[in-house]
């Protein structure tokens, strides 16, 4: 165990001492971030630019529906034509040219925008809803329906959903949450899997390249070396994953103290993008509530305990793996046909989930979360939407239990591949070393 350790330590501090270990580990935390605050920055700044648009209605149906605001004016031209308005555009006279066009028989459903420069999307939906509601407004006047009771018969509904145990306790879910949750979590672990697991194989490619590895087989076994960098590489990753998340927390916090968001769980980019981050900060007391039921209905010490078992060893699965790989090999070239078998269960693994998060109880996602090399991705997609434990204990010892056993045999192949120079190697060569 002495020598394991040695080799971990040597792992560890050689890999965090890197330039690109430092870069990234600040790096990360600055684009993760970025997703957050870039877009309220956009909202801060806001589209100031202020633009005249030039009417010709044809049909005289929108003129006085065309609502000015404080970056729109819209200036209806009469029955002037539609070349001479273009060439008002063209002389900078008017930002933009709106052409509605006169129908015999209907209202006008189509329009035509003339501009020198793209025309935003804010202005063509803005156009497009204004044209929209007076035909709706027309057509329902036509046929005898008043506006008014149409609109007052609209209704909001509000669908509560509540999941009950066999105890009789009731608890209240939010899909999207824990849609969003589980995606995210099963995709941190894919992205850790083939990050560090590819820095074990490389790791191990080059001393096989620098023949280093002839001089440390000569102290230490095969198979304390293979452990001792499996370990080593997924304690770097670990750290740079802690430090990821105390980084970007920081630069969260200290961003929304800086513009005054009291709640920045609260401000999603999709909301940021399309309201004033004003109207953001003000919630009112249902809008509050609504946090915290979501807040209480995510079983945070399930999630975290579930991550952190099937982080560590579906990592220490696939790690044995690209050590196995990288003692075969002898560069990135040959390790591209021996790589796509053990990155496939991965990929299918999330290629499945968009499937499982609409029925996370189903008989495939069961199945699916007890398969060791797909349970690290399917099951933290079910986790957040509650599993049983014994389901969680189940998949987490087959997983073990898988992680043992490869060991096994990639200590095998480690200790016959890492001595193997100048030869092409098959499948059927490598099934020969587990013989030996």
């Amino acid at each position: 165990m002495n020598k394991i350790g040695l080799i971990i330590k040597r792992e560890y501090l050689t890999r965090v001492k890197k330039r690109s270990f430092i870069i990234m580990t600040f790096l990360g935390p600055l684009l993760m971030a970025a997703l957050y605050i870039i877009p309220i920055l956009l909202a801060l700044r806001g589209d100031n630019e202020k633009r005249t648009i030039a009417v010709v209605d044809q049909s005289h149906w929108f003129e006085q529906q065309l609502i000015q605001s404080e970056r729109q004016m819209f200036i209806p031209l009469g029955d002037i034509s539609i070349d001479s308005t273009k060439r008002l555009v063209q002389e900078g006279k008017y930002d933009i040219a709106l052409f509605i066009p006169a129908t015999e028989l209907n209202l006008p459903s189509s329009a035509v925008v003339y501009s020198m420069k793209q025309v935003p999307m804010n202005v063509e939906d803005h156009i497009r809803e204004i044209m929209k509601n007076e035909i709706q407004v027309q057509k329902l006047l036509a046929s005898g329906v008043d506006p008014d009771i149409l609109e007052q018969i609209k209704t909001e509904v509000n669908l509560s959903v509540i999941r009950m145990d066999e105890g009789g306790g009731e608890k209240e879910t939010f899909t999207e949450i824990q849609l969003l949750l589980g995606m995210v979590l099963a995709l941190l672990i894919y992205l850790f899997i083939m990050l560090f697991g590819g820095q074990v194989m490389q790791g191990v490619m080059e001393e096989k390249s620098n023949r280093i590895v002839e001089i440390i087989v000569s102290s230490v076994k095969p198979f304390q070396l293979m452990m001792g960098k499996i370990i080593g590489v997924s304690l770097v990753a670990l750290t740079q994953f802690l430090m990821w998340i105390l980084l970007t927390g920081a630069i969260y916090l200290g961003f929304s103290a800086a513009v005054g968001i009291s709640n920045p769980q609260a401000i999603s980019a999709g909301t940021v993008m399309t309201q004033q981050i004003s109207n953001s900060n003000i919630m009112d007391n249902e809008g509050v509530q609504n946090i915290v039921n979501i807040v209480r209905s995510i079983d945070f010490g399930a999630i975290l305990t579930g991550f952190l078992i099937f982080f560590v060893l579906g990592y220490l699965l696939y790690a044995t793996l690209f050590a196995a790989i990288g003692a075969i090999v002898e560069n990135n070239t040959d390790s591209q046909q021996f790589t796509l078998p053990v990155t496939v269960p991965l990929i299918i693994g999330i290629l499945t989930a968009v499937y499982i998060v609409n029925n996370p109880d189903g008989s495939l996602a069961l199945w699916m979360s007890m398969i060791p090399f797909t349970s690290p991705i399917v099951m933290m997609v079910r986790i957040p939407f509650g599993v049983p434990i014994w389901q969680v204990a189940v998949s987490a010892l087959i997983l073990l239990g898988t992680f043992i056993g490869m060991t096994w045999v990639a200590a095998k192949i480690y200790r016959t591949g890492i001595l193997m120079y100048g030869k092409k190697l098959s499948y059927k060569e490598i099934f020969k070393w587990l013989k030996y």
